[in-house]
């Protein structure tokens, strides 16, 4: 399934994999126009809600992931920075907040691949996404101190959580910008490969985690969230009973019975 009719964005579903790419290389991907924002939403949405996806894989086109926030409307107090000081809570709010949101809400895995510089509000947009894979020609900048404001977008929230409180105070106090290889080495990526392998690195694990049962795995995205704010003890409760579901499913009959018969399963979401 393909949609056309997107500006800023575009959106695919092939073999249980949908891959929204963001598509203002003119810009390079920044932020501030809610057209921009709204679309990423809405490709987010169809993921989320349609039965024929199993994973997300979230690229870009051009040079650069995402430069983050549009300095010019910085300046010039357009789009979600304009309206004063009310005017600009409101525009966070009701744009940019929306998508760590409806990442960190989402159900199924999700891949991003950096092949560029991702800055600011770009290096969040990857680091919501369960797994981030980039490339040598990747940058990672949580910058927002070099302008002069701080993470409006959650990143003061996921950075940590991916790389230490101690690391990802020393990234946001300085505002320097970290290569590809050390992103990989730091927990900002998974894995740094070249270039014209990151692709096909990204789409050979999107296409490994579809062929998984996919009600599973949308089990494990919720505990994975859950553990963030779950005392043990009420953790363990909840997976006993979501162990409880997932051993009713005909997905797990099917995975014991093609161990016991020496077969590959054929995994239908039920």
């Amino acid at each position: 399934m393909n949609s056309p009719d997107y500006q800023n964005i575009k959106f695919s579903i092939k073999n249980g994999i949908a891959h929204l790419i963001l598509a203002r290389h003119d810009i390079r991907n920044a932020f501030s126009d809610t057209k921009f924002t709204d679309e990423i939403l809405e490709g987010l949405s169809v993921a989320q809600h349609s039965k024929d996806v199993r994973v997300l894989v979230l690229s870009a086109e051009g040079s650069a992931f995402s430069a983050g926030g549009n300095i010019k409307d910085m300046r010039d107090k357009k789009g979600i920075f304009g309206g004063g000081t009310a005017g600009t809570r409101r525009g966070y709010m009701e744009g940019i907040q929306r998508i760590p949101k409806a990442l960190f809400g989402m159900d199924i895995p999700t891949i991003s691949a950096v092949q560029g510089p991702a800055i600011g509000a770009g290096c969040d947009l990857a680091l919501f996404c369960d797994i981030t894979i980039c490339s040598t020609l990747a940058k990672f900048g949580e910058t927002f101190i070099n302008v002069g404001i701080i993470p409006g977008d959650g990143g003061s929230w996921i950075l940590p959580r991916r790389v230490g409180l101690q690391r990802a105070a020393e990234l946001s106090f300085t505002g320097r910008i970290v290569e590809g290889p050390e992103a990989a080495e730091i927990g900002l990526a998974l894995e740094c490969v070249e270039p014209e392998s990151l692709m096909e690195k990204v789409m050979d694990l999107a296409k490994t985690i579809a062929e998984r049962p996919p009600i599973t795995a949308r089990m494990m995205k919720t505990l994975f969230r859950q553990s963030l704010s779950s005392h043990l003890h009420d953790f363990l409760d909840n997976c006993a009973s979501i162990q409880a579901i997932c051993h009713s499913t005909e997905d797990h009959l099917e995975a014991v019975e093609s161990i016991l018969n020496k077969r590959a399963p054929k995994y239908r979401g039920l």
